[in-house]
C-alpha cells in the first residue's frame, strides 16, 4: 500500500520463473504453510490497520494505474475480498475433488489461530 518491501519470506523468494508459484512450497510442511500464513495475516492486518489509521479507506494507495492515477484504499481492500473469496472458491472445489467432503463445516476440532491478532484478514500487500 506504500510500496515499502514486503519483508519476509517474500524479499528471499527466489521468484524462479513462471512456475514458481506451483513448486515454491513443495517441501515445506503443512506447519510451515500454516506459520508462513498466520504471519502473513497477522502482517496484513497491521499494515491496513495502519493505513485506515492514516487517511482512511479514501486514502491513495502507492498501486497506480499506467496512466498514474492512484488507487483508493477503499478499492484495494474490495479488490482484496473479491481475489481472496474467489481463491477460497477454488481451494474449496480442489478440497472437494480430493476428499470428496462437501460443505462448509471445518473438520472436527479445527480452531482459527487467533492469539494476538485483530482487525480483517487480508493476503498480504504493499
Amino acid at each position: 500500500m506504500t510500496g515499502a518491501p514486503l519483508g519476509e519470506p517474500w524479499e528471499s523468494a527466489g521468484w524462479d520463473g513462471p512456475d514458481w508459484p506451483f513448486t515454491s512450497a513443495a517441501h515445506d510442511s503443512p506447519a510451515d504453510l500454516y506459520a508462513l500464513w498466520d504471519a502473513a495475516v497477522e502482517r496484513s492486518r497491521a499494515r491496513i490497520g495502519a493505513a485506515l489509521a492514516d487517511g482512511g479507506p479514501a486514502r491513495l494507495v502507492h498501486l497506480s494505474w499506467p496512466d498514474g492515477r492512484h488507487a483508493s484504499l477503499r478499492r484495494l481492500l474490495c479488490d482484496l475480498i473479491e481475489e481472496y473469496g474467489r481463491h477460497t472458491g477454488h481451494a474449496d472445489l480442489l478440497r472437494e475433488a480430493v476428499d470428496g467432503r462437501v460443505g462448509e463445516d471445518p473438520p472436527a476440532g479445527w480452531k482459527p489461530v487467533t492469539a494476538g491478532v485483530t482487525g480483517s484478514g487480508a493476503a498480504p500487500v504493499r
